[in-house]
């Protein structure tokens, strides 16, 4: 028997190290995953958790969650796409990307639901509610023939009281008439159309208030505007025509979904800044405002 053999199957074996640097596969870089995309064109357009929250009506934990990318508070595959659209329009991104990226992630979109069981149901449904209308008719005819038949048998001039038919209506009595002239039928009182703020309303702002017009001159725009201790004053969206006034004694802040569809008049002067459409703009207004026509930024 040899010892020591040098030749042995063991160290003929390729090493752990050697077999591990020749199999090294370099996977390509993948780009930013959903959540990181949308949080980083959040940071870009300049908006918070809160304020995107408020504009999307997204709640701020599902905000959070998806940037993290946990789809899970979303409540379900339908939810999760329509935040990832809603969030992504926010923020100026494509949301097609983003709902494409989520679908290969988690098996792509169920397969539509044959439309033929609610084809049979919509068309069966009608047949039993279908109403009787020959029923209706006879009993229809039956009144009339005994209205005519108690009026050709009752007799007496026309000053006495005929009897009704059974089943008819009876008649109204005519309105009392006074002085030998018809009583006057009562009229319904026009509703005025609702107001816009007008330059005389505007311009008798009181001067001890800081007082801030908005108007949604050429469309829509999410609005949220707060006095000076933070209380919030209005969080909604304004349609296109509609006006709302906040005053306060020292100072209203503003955000604007979209500055560009916004007339803005603070203490009887209209702000003519040259705001673009989809802009969002936070502004702080006091009552020395404006100075030189120009918003003071948030």
């Amino acid at each position: 028997m040899s010892i020591g053999n040098s030749n042995s199957p063991e160290e003929e074996r390729p090493s752990t190290d050697d077999r591990s640097e020749d199999h090294i596969v370099e996977r390509p870089v993948e780009g930013p995953s959903i959540g990181t995309a949308l949080k980083k064109a959040r940071i870009a357009a300049g908006l918070t958790v809160d304020e995107v929250s408020s504009i999307t009506r997204v709640r701020i934990p599902i905000v959070h969650a998806i940037e993290e990318d946990d789809f899970t508070r979303c409540g379900g595959d339908v939810y999760a796409r329509g935040h990832i659209r809603t969030l992504a329009r926010a923020v100026d991104l494509d949301p097609a990307p983003l709902v494409d990226a989520y679908d290969a992630a988690h098996g792509g979109r169920p397969a539509p639901t044959p439309a033929a069981p609610m084809f049979d149901a919509e068309r069966i449904r009608p047949e039993r509610q279908r109403p009787n209308w020959t029923a209706a008719m006879v009993a229809a005819i039956v009144a009339v023939i005994g209205f005519v038949g108690f009026t050709a048998f009752s007799g007496g001039d026309g000053n006495e009281k005929r009897p009704v038919a059974e089943g008819s209506a009876a008649p109204k009595p005519a309105p009392k008439q006074t002085g030998g002239k018809p009583a006057a039928q009562p009229q319904q009182t026009p509703q005025p159309p609702k107001p816009e703020p007008s330059d005389s309303a505007i311009a008798a702002a009181p001067k001890d208030l800081v007082t801030v017009v908005l108007l949604a001159d050429t469309g829509e725009s999410w609005v949220s505007a707060k006095d000076h201790s933070g209380r919030l004053l209005f969080d909604g969206t304004l349609a296109q025509g509609e006006s709302k006034t906040f005053t306060d004694k020292e100072s209203v802040d503003l955000v604007l979904g979209d500055a560009g569809a916004v007339k803005l008049f603070v203490n009887g002067k209209e702000i003519k800044d040259d705001f673009q459409p989809g802009q969002v703009e936070r502004l702080t207004y006091t009552k020395e405002d404006p100075l030189q026509n120009q918003p003071q930024a948030g």
